[in-house]
């Protein structure tokens, strides 16, 4: 456990050399990325942590609502203590809308970014925005009716489908199950990108951006407005759905390529 000013995390490290920050998604823990945290320490030293509330952990005691930009000072906090900046960041869903909130709060701890389907502001993906309204309004009710423990399956099942949800071993839906109240927290406060497209542009450190070939139009659109809106970010597109591999060769590629410059 590391502690930081406001919260205490649970953080792995693993390999050597240049840091890399993994950052998880909505739900989500650093437990669920440990196939691709092996992969990622063949180049580097691999920092993974449970965001606040999540798994591991503190949650924060009352833990309703909670920011972008919260869970991005935490990050800035976590590479701070571990004297692990500037860092290579890979975040996922909400963390890489993390990811992109620490670089523009936090520019001096960020040496490059590899964005998995996160999210944009809300100007410039207005049909997201709408959708994840619904869908956080959607999850509140589920809440109250069934419980907050049937927040997660459904979650799971809108964003990445029925099948992603029934492949998860047991141990990986208990885990998504106990970050109920986390979900809801995350949807109940700021969860897009709060900037500009100025300040979007004027992000000067690489940027690979990842959008997944069967991801709905919605979740796709705002890799899409950030690929036009950062200058020089890179964008691929990858098969599969969102929950798209941390350590897919497209994300290994272009982190060898960033720590292997000058």
């Amino acid at each position: 456990m590391l502690t930081t000013p406001t919260v205490k995390l649970h953080v792995e490290e693993r390999g050597t050399g240049d840091p890399i920050l993994c950052i998880h998604g909505t739900s989500s823990s650093a437990a669920l990325w440990s196939d691709a945290v092996e992969r990622l320490a063949q180049v580097g030293r691999v920092i993974a942590y449970d965001r606040r509330g999540c798994a591991r952990s503190e949650r924060p005691v009352p833990y309703e609502r909670t920011s972008v930009a919260e869970h991005a000072d935490d990050a800035a906090a976590l590479l701070e203590a571990l004297g692990a900046a500037p860092a290579v960041v890979i975040g996922r869903s909400y963390g890489g809308t993390v990811a992109l909130a620490l670089a523009l709060r936090h520019p001096e701890r960020v040496r490059a970014l590899a964005v998995l389907e996160g999210d944009a502001t809300r100007e410039l993906a207005p049909a997201t925005a709408v959708w994840i309204d619904a869908l956080a309004a959607r999850l509140r009710a589920v809440a109250a009716e069934a419980g907050v423990d049937a927040v997660a399956e459904t979650l799971i099942r809108d964003v990445a489908g029925d099948d992603a949800w029934r492949s998860f071993p047991p141990e990986v839906r208990r885990i998504l199950i106990a970050n109920g109240p986390s979900i809801v927290a995350e949807l109940n406060g700021e969860w897009w990108l709060e900037t500009d497209a100025a300040a979007l542009a004027a992000i000067d450190q690489p940027v690979l951006l990842v959008a997944a070939e069967d991801s709905s139009p919605e979740l796709r659109a705002p890799t899409e407005s950030l690929a036009r809106a950062i200058p020089g970010a890179r964008l691929e597109v990858v098969g599969g759905g969102h929950l798209i591999d941390p350590a897919h060769p497209a994300v290994l590629a272009f982190v060898a390529d960033v720590l292997g410059g000058p």
